[in-house]
């Protein structure tokens, strides 16, 4: 059992921000959100409990590559949609497919633990506006 690290006003704030909205925001949205709260906070304090946050595993860090880091205050398995054109990540409802890892461990010959999985497209919003590829957006809640 790891020791729990002390949950600072800048860590709670944080992590309110995160569990108050399903869109996944990035490091700069929570900054922008905290700063609602804490004008004075910085984006290295903001990263640096995002950090210890997930370390603690108090919120999920989904990166998507150099550019794509994002966050989900939301720890439970669960599955992403991610949208190619306007960059949207959102939460699939979908049942979690528990056997899979079983699967996967039967053809890699050994233990899988747990898997992520997203799924990739052109979100509805995108598809009714026939936006394209152009343009990503942030958070909007």
């Amino acid at each position: 059992m790891k020791p729990l690290k002390r949950m600072t006003k800048q860590r709670k704030i944080i992590l309110d921000v995160l569990q108050s909205t399903t869109c996944h925001p990035t490091a700069d949205w929570i900054y922008e959100q905290a700063r609602k709260e804490l004008p004075d906070i910085s984006l290295g304090t903001i990263y640096r409990n995002l950090q210890h946050l997930v370390q603690e595993e108090e919120i999920q860090e989904l990166n998507y590559g150099s550019t794509f880091r994002r966050f989900d205050g939301n720890t439970g398995l669960h599955y992403h949609f991610v949208c190619r054109s306007c960059g949207q990540v959102m939460d699939v409802d979908m049942p979690v497919l528990r056997d899979l890892n079983g699967e996967a461990a039967q053809v890699v010959g050994g233990l899988v633990e747990d898997h992520r999985l997203e799924f990739y497209g052109i979100c509805r919003s995108c598809l009714d506006k026939n936006q394209g590829i152009e343009g990503k957006k942030e958070c909007l809640t």
